[in-house]
């Protein structure tokens, strides 16, 4: 809180204080943390200049014209810089300035008195008026010299000095009659200012008792908010003279150009001096009222006393507080450190004492707490972690409590938005999947589609998928796959041979769009199904294409005697690579018969002696579909001296490069099958 102070009648564009450097800021910082000013009564009577730093009238000040008769005057502020946000609150004193002289009500005074008056006899002058406050304000008062009358002040309950001519020497009206006297009231002010009143006095006979008030002073203490009508007092006026030399009425004694504000606010009977309220009284307008009243009785001439009454107000909690949000930080990032202000708050009551003093409270279960600024000015900063998926805002409710009795709250809520931060990977709904493809599928053909979800919001939930390369295969992953980014649907680059690959770990990642990029990973097994696409291969007996194998048995061979033996192998898989031998059917019937599964030739009936040479096709189909199928042909001769040998027959030749190869192809196809 900054604390300057300025007299008034200053001329616009003066300054008033280095605000960059009691601030502890420099100069150039003030533009770019975007201080402006606030002021709290509405109206504008200072400006920033930025460029300096400095804090400068914007228009001539009138201590009197603001603040009245308060003898304190000051201009509350509040600067606001943000970059972080920052209240600052600024009180400017406004300094009195001796710029009005003293002035009575009237320019000239008329008073009465009779000629019996003893000595002492007193007779009360109008106050003069002095805008200015302290020692500006009314200093003393002079009467011009006077051989019967002297000058006497008092001083009232609320310090204002009260003129009185007090009567020093007995008077003979039948030696003067009138005495002209000149009043003059001065400030305190340097130069010294000064106003004069001329005083006549008439001297009377007879009515020689005035009214007396006791007590001339009194104080009576009231609640506001009083009901209309309310008895205030009854006043206490004596007069020792009879009839109608002492018959009093009342009456309020105000200035022609200055009518009392109590005229409006308190009623006087004339006949019996009850003042009453006619209006509802405000502690917050006025803690206080001086009220003077005149007694005058009908002598002749009428003589009169003055009564002093202060009417003290005392307060009551009729005033709720009031909650004013100065400033609101919305979003606030979900990463905001505890500590950081999101909004400036400041409260008001206009009762007084416990009446004014104000809590305010904020539901304990928020990650938020209020910390006092400075006296009526709250932060509302975090106290806690936030968590935008699990609260995306807040409806903060601050509750305002006096401490009057009975209590009196207020209560305002508004709304703090979270901002979202990367702070949540995308996970994938699993991290192992399992699909499967036909082999042999078209390019292009839709395999799986991976599914992953990020709580975060906006970009930062923005998802793309991608392949990794996890180097398992000969050649990159990559061109197998692709995988569309937007929806994660993997499809194939490439036409997929079973008997080549059966399964590929297939390693996708995916990646949000926040900054920085946070991603995880999944894994999809693609397994390759088999299709028929390759027919047997007739391993042994191996005749090249087009030609014919020949073999030779005994005569004699009986049912039964095993020939040769078929061996063919399926580069496919399960039913595609079972395999089934049979002789392709001929015109005649022939005396041999084939295994269907063992591809073994035998004897099927006695053969005759000789038996010219049989030629046989024994065709091997799998159990795919569509079935495929190969073929060979056999010569089979018998003879008399031949003597079969059965190891020999059933050896198979050597092993060529490609026989080795269809082998391997045979055992992974064994092993893959088992695995599935």
């Amino acid at each position: 809180q900054l604390l300057y102070s300025v007299p008034e009648d200053r001329e616009p564009g003066s300054s008033v204080g280095d605000l960059a450097k009691d601030l502890g800021l420099e100069v150039r910082s003030l533009a770019a943390r975007n201080l402006r000013l606030v002021s709290e009564g509405g109206q504008r009577h200072f400006q920033v200049d930025l460029a300096a730093g400095v804090l400068l009238l914007d228009s001539r000040l009138d201590r009197e014209a603001l603040c009245g008769q308060s003898p304190t005057c000051s201009l509350h502020l509040q600067l606001v810089m943000e970059n972080p946000l920052q209240l600052h609150r600024v009180e400017v004193d406004v300094l009195d300035v001796n710029d009005n002289a003293p002035q009575f009500p009237k320019p000239e005074v008329v008073l009465e008195i009779t000629e019996v008056a003893n000595p002492g006899t007193r007779l009360p002058l109008e106050v003069a008026e002095d805008p200015d406050m302290g020692s500006n304000s009314i200093s003393t008062y002079e009467l011009s010299p006077s051989e019967h009358f002297a000058l006497s002040i008092n001083v009232r309950g609320d310090g204002v000095k009260m003129p009185e001519i007090v009567l020093e020497k007995a008077l003979d009206r039948e030696k003067v009659a009138v005495h002209h006297l000149t009043l003059t009231a001065l400030d305190g002010g340097n130069p010294v200012k000064s106003g004069t009143a001329r005083v006549t006095i008439h001297v009377l006979d007879a009515n020689d008792n005035p009214p007396v008030c006791d007590p001339p002073i009194s104080k009576v203490h009231l609640e506001e908010n009083v009901p209309v009508g309310t008895l205030v007092t009854k006043l206490n006026v004596t007069d020792l003279d009879e009839g109608p030399n002492g018959d009093v009425e009342y009456s309020f004694k105000t200035s022609n150009n200055a009518p009392g504000k109590f005229t409006k606010l308190f009623s006087l009977d004339p006949r019996t001096g009850e003042i009453r309220t006619k209006a509802l009284l405000d502690y917050e307008e006025s803690s206080a009222y001086e009220i003077a009243v005149r007694a005058r009785d009908k002598g002749s001439p009428a003589m009169e006393g003055h009564c002093h009454l202060r009417v003290e107000l005392i307060d009551i909690n009729d005033n709720s507080p009031e909650i004013m949000l100065t400033s609101l930080s919305s979003p606030v990032q979900e990463d905001a450190t505890p500590g950081t202000v999101i909004a400036l708050i400041g409260v008001k009551d206009n009762d007084s004492g416990d009446n004014g003093q104000v809590r305010l409270q904020i539901a304990k279960e928020l990650p938020f707490k209020l910390v006092s600024s400075f006296k009526e000015h709250f932060s509302l900063v975090t106290n806690g972690p936030l968590d935008r998926e699990k609260a995306s805002g807040y409806n903060i409710t601050v509750r305002a409590v006096d401490s009057g009795s009975p209590q009196r709250a207020t209560q305002k809520t508004f709304y703090l938005r979270i901002a979202d931060v990367n702070d949540n990977a995308p996970n994938f709904s699993s991290p192992f999947d399992t699909a499967h493809v036909q082999e042999n599928s078209f390019p292009g053909t839709s395999v799986f589609s991976v599914s992953a979800s990020d709580p975060d919001e906006g970009s930062n939930a923005k998802l793309s998928y991608s392949i990794l390369d996890n180097g398992m295969q000969d050649v990159p992953i990559s061109t197998y796959f692709r995988i569309d980014q937007d929806n994660g649907t993997i499809y194939t680059m490439r036409a997929l041979d079973y008997e080549q690959d059966k399964v590929f770990q297939v390693p996708v990642e995916v990646k949000d769009a926040g900054s920085p990029a946070l991603s995880s990973t999944a894994v999809v097994h693609v397994f390759v199904l088999d299709e028929n696409d390759n027919a047997p291969t007739i391993v042994y007996p191996s005749v090249p294409k087009g030609s014919a194998f020949h073999q030779t048995i005994p005569v004699l061979a009986e049912p039964g005697y095993l020939v040769t033996k078929i061996v063919a192998v399926d580069a496919d898989s399960g039913h595609n690579a079972w395999l089934s031998y049979q002789l392709q059917e001929t015109a005649e019937v022939l005396p041999f018969q084939v295994e269907r599964r063992s591809g073994e030739i035998r004897v099927a009936q006695a053969l005759r002696e000789s038996e010219d040479p049989h030629r046989l096709v024994v065709e091997v189909r799998d159990n795919g579909t569509p079935s495929l199928s190969a073929s060979v042909v056999i010569v089979i001769s018998p003879e008399e001296n031949s003597v079969q040998d059965f190891a020999k027959s059933l050896d198979l030749p050597k092993s060529s490069p490609q026989d080795t190869n269809l082998t391997l192809y045979l055992i992974i196809s064994l092993v893959s099958i088992s695995l599935v």
